[in-house]
């Protein structure tokens, strides 16, 4: 009789995946993602920068307001002749007097609504968005309550290097 050989069939291992820890993971780590994610708010400001190359002449000049920021203190002009010098105060701009002198200038030119401000080279950029803020608008409080409403006054606003 013939011997057979019986070999065991071999098969190779089922292994199973275990993904529970895995998933352990993932309830913890999105919740924590969510939580500390920065929610970043973009704010574009379009600006138009002063021209040299003239267009044609007119007439009658034009009324222009030009807050120049000065090392000492701000300067507001009507593009050719100051009409208010704002000095500083405890070494910061006054940016509450611009602020009064930004509001009566729009009460007697309520049509115009261009402004330049204009900066010496050694001012940080942080005055110029600063004085920018205060001359395109103002927010004014409304009754006795803590509720403020913002107006506009000069919201086309070129930027440029004072003269």
């Amino acid at each position: 009789m013939a011997r057979r050989h019986h070999y065991k069939r071999r098969t190779k291992p089922e292994y199973e995946l275990d993904v529970s820890t895995f998933l352990n993971l993932m309830v913890v780590l999105i919740p924590f993602l969510l939580i500390t994610a920065v929610f970043s708010r973009l704010t574009i400001v379009e600006l138009s920068l002063p021209s040299s190359a003239g267009g044609a002449k007119t007439d009658q000049p034009a009324f222009r307001v030009e807050v120049i920021v000065r090392e000492s203190a701000l300067e507001i002009t009507n593009g050719t002749v100051v009409i208010g010098t704002i000095p500083k105060v405890d070494d910061e701009y006054d940016l509450s007097t611009l602020s009064d002198f930004m509001m009566s200038l729009k009460r007697e030119y309520p049509d115009h609504d261009t402004a330049s401000v204009l900066l010496e080279p050694h001012i940080p950029y942080d005055y110029l968005i600063r004085v920018m803020d205060v001359v395109r608008s103002v927010e004014i409080a409304v009754g006795d309550s803590e509720e403020y409403k913002i107006f506009a006054l000069f919201t086309e606003i070129s930027v440029g290097e004072a003269p």
